[in-house]
C-alpha cells in the first residue's frame, strides 16, 4: 500500500508533463493504470475561435494526453503489463456545430489510441476509449432554461 500523494498537473502544458511522469515514476516505481481524463472544450463558430485557442484546445485533449501516455509506456512495456484508458467524448465519433476544434481534438486522440490498442497487444496491455455523451462537467446546476449556455463553461 502506497500512500497517496497529489501531483499538480496542467496537462495543457506539454513542456511539464515529462517531468510529472517522471516524478511519478521515481515515488512510486510503476504505474498500473493510466486513465487519461483531462479535456478542454469550447463552443463557437469556426470563424470566431482564434487559432491559438486551436491550439491550446489541441494542447490539452490530445497533445496532452499523448505525452503522458509515451511518458508511462516504455515502464508499461518492460514489464509487459499495464492499462491505459482515454476518457473521451462522442465528439471524437461525431462532429457536431460549433464544436470544431474541441471535436477535432476528440477525432484526433481516438485515432491515435485505436492505433496503439493495436500496437500494445503483444505486451498484453490493455488500451480502451471511452466516449461518453454530452456530459455536465461544472459543480453547480444550470439555471432553469439555461442549460446550453452553462453546460461550456
Amino acid at each position: 500500500t502506497y500512500m497517496p500523494k497529489l501531483i499538480l498537473l496542467d496537462i495543457s502544458d506539454i513542456d511539464c508533463v515529462q517531468d510529472v511522469a517522471k516524478e511519478i515514476l521515481n515515488c512510486y516505481g510503476c504505474v498500473d493504470i493510466l486513465i487519461n481524463n483531462a479535456s478542454m472544450k469550447v463552443k463557437g463558430a469556426v470563424q470566431s475561435i482564434s487559432l491559438e485557442l486551436d491550439k491550446k484546445i489541441m494542447d490539452a485533449n490530445y497533445f496532452g494526453p499523448i505525452t503522458l501516455t509515451k511518458a508511462i509506456l516504455p515502464n508499461m512495456i518492460s514489464r509487459r503489463t499495464g492499462q491505459i484508458v482515454l476518457i473521451n467524448s462522442i465528439q471524437g465519433k461525431i462532429g457536431i456545430p460549433f464544436r470544431a476544434a474541441y471535436a477535432a481534438s476528440k477525432h484526433a486522440a481516438v485515432g491515435f489510441f485505436d492505433c496503439l490498442r493495436a500496437e500494445m497487444e503483444e505486451f498484453d496491455i490493455s488500451v480502451s476509449t471511452v466516449n461518453p455523451t454530452f456530459i455536465c462537467s461544472y459543480h453547480c446546476q444550470p439555471a432553469p432554461g439555461n442549460w446550453e449556455a452553462s453546460i461550456w463553461k
